[in-house]
């Protein structure tokens, strides 16, 4: 503006000397009139566009205006640009935050929520629009948490149960970053958790079992060596102690078992289980286990194999068939059922023996749970059995379903889904020899 004005001062300056002075200054008050009203235009302009600035427009002028409003014009578009990356970076970040298997909650220098993932709102209850600005304290209550954020030592996680309820169990930490700013990061562990009490609730069954007969076994082996006894008595020591160690050894099989199970690889959906061959061996085991005591029958509908590992089936539907026979009392019937189309697989174990109250059925399949401790020692049983029962099952896809009524007897139904039941293979015929 200045330069315009000097340019429009030496024209009025020529135009007096040519046409006088009044007529150069009257020359050189149009000349600053004419430039004033153009810059308040550009003026105006550029007031107008700041206010609502649009992409890819500015104001059209010349000379110094133009120039100043080319450099606006570059800045509006570098600041839109590094906002549209930090809205974008923004995204990600949430996007990431939500996409984490914890929950997490961005707490201010004030203990108040800033944002929260999905996870958190699952854990703590949180609406991440009606909670944002709240104090956390307000939001999650349970007294272990209160008094975790009150102590400042954040370095272990507290454990909680979830407001949400369901028995479910959370790993909770605070993180604490920048000006007194805090990560709080939750994790579901009811699993772990379960897995954890499974294991103490294991070991402490397993020092119990192995206990109790070394606990004989020391006895004996005391009495034995201290007291002089005759022949006859000698050996019924031995014997005694021989039905010790042969439960210990059952014991200890039926865990290598339980282990393999677990261990090993999912079994083939290609390998054909002869289902015919394998139940004329059950009826057969249950005949000679039962030695007359019981009536044994079989049923057979369906000529269907199962598809998966022989070995496993055969363990899980002979432990069936050996419970029947051990808490079903003499005189009583066992029932071995096969009952097969395309659309699946059963197999049923009915009994009419002692049968079990209701509150027993859901703890069944747990190891080294017993209904009745001393019976099953004397039946000779482990507390295992029907742990290995269903695993085997639960390899194939298979579930167990418990029927009992006490005094009346009980059923045991193995039921398979269709993908593991394919027609029976056509097998030569076997030629008796003499």
């Amino acid at each position: 503006m200045a330069l315009n004005a000097a340019v429009a001062a030496a024209v009025a300056l020529a135009a007096g000397l040519v046409l006088g002075a009044a007529a150069g200054w009257a020359l050189l008050a149009a000349a600053l009139a004419f430039l004033l009203l153009r810059d308040a235009r550009h003026l105006r302009a550029l007031i107008a566009w700041l206010k609502a600035p649009r992409a890819g427009e500015v104001p059209d002028a010349r000379g110094a205006w133009g120039e100043a409003f080319a450099l606006l014009h570059r800045h509006e578009r570098s600041g839109a640009r590094e906002q549209g990356e930090l809205a974008r970076a923004l995204i990600r970040w949430r996007k990431a935050g939500q996409a984490l298997p914890d929950g997490v909650v961005i707490l201010d220098a004030g203990n108040r929520v800033e944002w929260c993932n999905d996870n958190a709102e699952e854990h703590f209850g949180l609406d991440a629009r009606r909670d944002l600005g709240q104090p956390v304290v307000n939001l999650v209550r349970q007294p272990e948490f209160v008094a975790y954020l009150e102590s400042g030592d954040y370095a272990h996680a507290v454990q909680m149960r979830s407001a949400r309820g369901g028995g479910r169990i959370l790993s909770v930490q605070l993180i604490p970053y920048g000006a007194a700013q805090k990560l709080l990061l939750s994790r579901d562990v009811t699993r772990l958790e379960r897995i954890e009490t499974m294991r103490r609730d294991f070991v402490a069954n397993v020092s119990h079992e192995l206990r109790t007969p070394l606990t004989v076994l020391a006895g004996f082996l005391e009495t034995v060596r201290e007291l002089k006894l005759d022949a006859q008595r000698t050996r019924d020591y031995l014997d005694l102690m021989s039905e010790q160690t042969s439960r210990m050894r059952r014991i200890v099989e039926d865990l290598l078992a339980l282990s393999a199970l677990e261990s090993a690889p999912p079994p083939s959906p290609e390998s054909r289980v002869d289902v015919a061959s394998l139940l004329g061996k059950l009826k057969s085991d249950a005949e000679a286990l039962s030695a007359g005591r019981h009536r044994v029958t079989l049923e057979a509908e369906g000529a269907f194999d199962l598809l998966g590992e022989e070995s496993e089936l055969a363990s899980a539907f002979g432990n069936l068939v050996s419970n029947a026979i051990r808490y079903t009392p003499e005189g009583g019937a066992v029932r071995l059922v096969w009952r097969a189309s395309p659309a699946g697989a059963e197999f049923s174990v009915e009994d009419t023996g002692i049968g079990i109250e209701p509150q027993h059925i859901p703890r069944l399949t747990e190891r080294f749970y017993r209904v009745d401790r001393g019976r099953s020692r004397e039946t000779g049983g482990t507390g295992l059995g029907l742990a290995i029962v269903k695993h085997a099952l639960a390899r194939h896809q298979a579930a167990l379903d418990i029927e009992s009524e006490p005094g009346r007897g009980s059923r045991f139904t193995a039921r398979f889904p269709a993908r593991r039941v394919a027609p029976a293979a056509a097998r030569p015929a076997t030629t008796p020899t003499s």
